[in-house]
């Protein structure tokens, strides 16, 4: 034992308190405003389906065609791992999955839509499409054939479309409701928002709402689709984004890239309206900074090459699609939006491909944070974060079992939501 220390200091403690006294407003300011992660399941994938088109047996046919698809155009795990350039280590576990995943739960998020994938139709006929889907999303989570998550896309709050809008998202939850209830994966999306007012105006929307029912304030939140470049940039140079966060009060849940509707407003030929275009990069990278810390998630959008006809067309399909997905995995963003059922095989290839390459180097990197053993890397509470955020990823979306992670690292799954979360406090790991 060597000499003991003695601390000496200057300032009077007075000073402490001063200084925590003139920050404490913006203490209050950044936890509401930056309250992190809200540590929930985030969905790899939005599938739309027009609202004349939604059947009770649409999500499991959606997973049939994908199938189907497999079974012509690459119908074993060489096979497949050769059109995507899945190495051949993986091969095997990923298209296992894979097809797994498309017989158990093929779709991760529907939105029935009632905007562009919809169009114009007379009042009856779109009322009576927004009752429809409504019993039809009650019936689907009663007998345990919902998505994890559900919902609309209403036409947005511009003049022109307003009223058509508020009364269809009003038919649907008054349906919902008279069906027994909210679910709890209800999820709306506001598409084409330009202004933050228009964020205003539909949480007033929703606050009329649940008044009317008697429902806590809050309960139902919703994404924000961006698809116009005011939405990035407003015309006093800020960016309009952020403000669209703060205006929807704490009901926000995601920015999703709109590809095609935001690359014709910035004048992007057709032929060059994609998501890895210099304009969407831009685009989803101001939405990304804008939503760090604020327990929104960043959704990117999709591509309009389907996967259909000969199987040489498939496959240079396929392979669009899995690249841009892997693209999307490794700039962190992990939704992203399937317009096909022939889409989901390569949408789960590339995020399980990601997840499992990625496995053993997360775990054993986070095996030795947790033990303080040290390495070769030195990671920080935030790499730590990190890594157990993309473990638990894996595992919500099946790419990754509970137990392998566990065995790897020797780790629960309540010690990687505690290390993920962003007010864990002083952290106790415990063997699993």
């Amino acid at each position: 034992m060597g000499q003991q220390e003695k601390a000496a200091t200057s300032l009077a403690g007075t000073v402490s308190e001063e200084i925590s006294a003139s920050l404490t407003a913006v203490d209050a300011e950044l936890a509401r405003r930056y309250p992190g992660d809200p540590g929930t399941r985030q969905p790899v994938h939005t599938v739309y389906v027009p609202g004349d088109v939604f059947e009770p047996g649409t999500l499991r046919s959606w997973g049939d065609q994908a199938l189907a698809a497999l079974d012509e155009h690459a119908p074993d795990a060489a096979s497949f791992a050769a059109v995507l350039g899945i190495p051949e280590e993986l091969a095997g576990p990923v298209h296992d999955r894979v097809r797994a995943k498309l017989s158990r739960e093929p779709v991760e998020d529907l939105r029935i839509d009632f905007e562009d994938g919809y169009g114009p139709r007379p009042d009856a006929e779109e009322d009576e499409a927004a009752a429809r889907a409504a019993r039809l999303v009650s019936q689907a989570y009663t007998n345990g054939t919902a998505a994890p998550y559900m919902g609309i896309r209403m036409k947005c709050m511009e003049a022109g479309v307003r009223d058509r809008g508020i009364r269809t998202t009003d038919v649907f939850l008054t349906g919902l409701m008279a069906a027994g209830g909210l679910p709890e994966g209800l999820v709306l999306t506001l598409p084409k928002v330009t202004y933050p007012e228009q964020v205003t105006a539909f949480v007033q929307l929703l606050e009329a709402f649940e008044k009317a029912h008697g429902l806590d304030a809050g309960r139902i939140g919703f994404e924000i689709q961006i698809e116009t470049s005011q939405s990035i940039l407003a015309a006093d140079g800020t960016a309009a984004v952020a403000r669209m966060i703060d205006a929807a009060q704490g009901r926000a849940t995601g920015l999703h890239y709109g590809t095609f509707d935001y690359s014709a407003c910035v004048g992007v030929s057709a032929a060059y309206q994609a998501s890895d275009h210099p304009a969407a990069d831009h685009a989803k990278a101001v939405m990304q900074v804008a939503a760090a810390g604020t327990g929104v998630r960043v959704s990117d959008g999709s591509t309009n090459v389907l996967p259909v006809g000969p199987t040489a067309q498939v496959h240079e399909a396929w392979r669009l699609h899995y690249g841009l997905t892997r693209r999307a995995l490794a700039r962190a963003y992990y939704q992203g939006w399937d317009m096909h059922p022939g889409h989901l095989p390569t949408r789960y290839a590339a995020v399980y491909t990601f997840y499992r390459e990625g496995l053993e180097p997360a775990a054993a990197r986070l095996a030795a944070y947790a033990a303080k053993a040290g390495g070769d890397v030195m990671d920080e509470p935030a790499t730590a974060k990190a890594l157990s955020g993309y473990l638990l990823r894996g595992i919500d979306c099946g790419a990754l079992d509970t137990a392998e992670v566990a065995r790897l690292t020797g780790l629960t799954r309540a010690d990687l939501d505690a290390f993920a979360s962003p007010r864990r406090g002083d952290l106790t790991v415990t063997a699993p």
